[in-house]
């Protein structure tokens, strides 16, 4: 492409949504920006975004070009630093996307990180909707379950998650806790919607619970966390985030079936890059420090 310019002026409208946002990134006219989309529109013979009141939204050609220009920017960002003689510096932005039971772990994390990096800008997503690496949505995803099999992907295996059976010890007092599986019928319980039947705890909550003793349903994990901690009934809990609770009961312990094992996706184009390589090296650090006080909490 002869004018790099205009790739990144529609980068960033893809990346922000609006032409607002992408001018003041860019420093430049909102009219800049929509001169530069035109221009690079009528060069492709393609239409980049689909123009709303509330903003742009890429197409599917807008979202190849996303791709394309998050992998080549970050690739310009470590070559700068490279020339610079800057090999140890992080700019630019980090996206992080993960399921929002670990928002506790990785939040310390990631603050730490970017206090390292003052010139970085972190962005942590914690959305129930799977993010495309390949689009550039993201440069590293924290996914559970069964390893991601996209083509272009770094598949990394992490820390396996675990997970007990909790009630709030308000819900106790008032109830009594069920002895075994046996009298599960008796007591009620909080449970997923099916948005996250995924989860190997939930699918075993819903074949050992009768559906009428599920008696409080949400989407997001930290809703059902809330439920439970309020005595609505009884539920699932990081065992990481349970321990040393005194408000919380353990009614089971973390069974090996209910372990979600946890994966570090990267897309190859950015998987080399010193700002990715520089988190993943920071994340594993702080994950085996994490697994080892898991290890000593279990015995």
């Amino acid at each position: 492409m002869e004018n790099w310019d205009e790739i990144r002026t529609a980068y960033q409208v893809a990346r922000l949504g609006t032409v607002s946002g992408a001018a003041e990134v860019l420093g430049v006219h909102h009219a800049t920006v929509i001169r530069h989309v035109d221009a690079l529109e009528k060069r492709l013979g393609a239409k980049l975004f689909q123009r709303h009141a509330r903003g742009y939204t890429p197409t599917e050609a807008g979202r190849d070009l996303l791709g394309v220009a998050q992998a080549t920017e970050d690739q310009f960002s470590q070559l700068a630093s490279r020339i610079k003689g800057q090999g140890a510096a992080v700019t630019g932005e980090l996206v992080v996307t993960s399921i929002g039971v670990l928002s506790g772990l990785l939040t310390p994390v990631l603050v730490d990180f970017q206090q390292q990096h003052p010139g970085l800008v972190v962005r942590f997503l914690t959305d129930l909707r799977l993010f495309r690496l390949d689009y550039g949505e993201a440069h590293v995803a924290i996914r559970a379950g069964a390893a991601p099999e996209e083509p272009d992907n770094v598949v990394q295996p992490f820390v396996r998650l675990r997970t007990g059976l909790y009630a709030a010890r308000s819900y106790a007092e008032a109830h009594g806790l069920p002895a075994s599986p046996a009298e599960f019928a008796a007591h009620s319980f909080v449970g997923a919607d099916e948005q996250m039947s995924r989860a190997p705890f939930h699918r075993w909550l819903r074949e050992a619970v009768p559906a009428e003793a599920i008696i409080y349903r949400a989407t997001e994990s930290s809703a059902l966390d809330e439920a439970v901690r309020a005595g609505a009934g009884i539920g699932f809990l990081a065992a990481h985030e349970a321990a040393g609770d005194p408000d919380l009961v353990e009614v089971m312990p973390p069974q090996p079936e209910w372990d979600s094992q946890l994966w570090l996706v990267t897309h190859v184009d950015l998987h080399r890059t010193l700002k990715v390589q520089s988190f993943l090296n920071h994340l594993k650090q702080a994950a085996a420090t994490w697994q080892s006080s898991w290890d000593q909490s279990s015995v």
